[in-house]
């Protein structure tokens, strides 16, 4: 190893944010090969060595190890060492538009899979707006993949009068913006859409494959009328390895 690693940085940004320490390291040991320190064909540090390095078990060095593993960075060799397989892709798969004409776009290549389609007779708390004036929604629920790798889990909240417009192929075709600017006699004539970092949930890691607690790109999308009144609300949680946000300034 060519650096020595400060345990107690780690462990205190593990406690901050409330993330495990096995996930906190195999974040470190995954930016040593996208880096390019730890070398693609190359053998890496054994267990003891980082154990020793970072002062905890063996176990939490293994844990760590073992998700890079399933994502296809290292493979181990009984006998003869850990040694890194590939760099970490960084496809940027889905560019997240600024525009409400780039919203329209369709994600070339991409797959839709509807999870759950169901009516509800509220909006999650989380997202509700006080200015909601409807309380029947179509809930759809839809998993994007690309090259057999999931990208985005994302949740639509239509109004039922609106939603029963929308052809069934037309789910997993189009973006949700798409949906209703296609509807005749409905007009998107405002829009807004709020970006935040969060932390995957159960749900949403399960859904894209990756650790509970790893960082996604979370989208809301709100469509108007032009009486303001909300048409939709659509929520996509993005790995944040595989998204781009590009904002022209002028």
């Amino acid at each position: 190893m060519t650096k020595t690693a400060d345990l107690s940085s780690v462990t205190r940004a593990a406690e901050q944010q409330g993330v495990s320490l096995y996930l906190q390291l195999s974040n470190i040991f995954r930016s040593r090969i996208e880096s390019g320190e730890w070398e693609v064909g190359k053998r890496i540090p054994t267990v003891e060595e980082l154990y020793k390095a970072y002062g905890v078990a063996g176990m939490t060095i293994r844990q760590a190890l073992g998700i890079l593993e399933d994502e296809g960075l290292i493979e181990r060799f009984r006998a003869k060492g850990t040694f890194v397989r590939a760099r970490p892709r960084r496809d940027l798969w889905c560019d997240v538009k600024t525009d409400l004409s780039g919203l329209l776009l369709a994600r070339p290549g991409a797959e839709i899979e509807v999870l759950l389609d169901e009516t509800i007779d509220h909006l999650p708390a989380s997202i509700s707006e006080s200015s909601q004036t409807n309380t029947v929604h179509r809930h759809v629920r839809c998993l994007h993949t690309r090259d057999q790798t999931q990208f985005m889990l994302g949740d639509v909240y239509i109004a039922e009068d609106v939603a029963h417009l929308i052809a069934p192929e037309d789910m997993t075709s189009k973006t949700a913006m798409r949906l209703l600017a296609d509807l005749p006699g409905v007009t998107i004539a405002d829009a807004k859409q709020i970006l935040t970092i969060e932390r995957a949930d159960f749900t949403i890691a399960n859904a894209l494959k990756i650790p509970l607690d790893s960082p996604i790109a979370k989208v809301v999308r709100i469509a108007y009328d032009e009486n303001g009144r909300t048409l939709m609300i659509a929520v996509g949680n993005y790995r944040s390895d595989f998204v781009r946000i590009e904002m022209h300034l002028k």
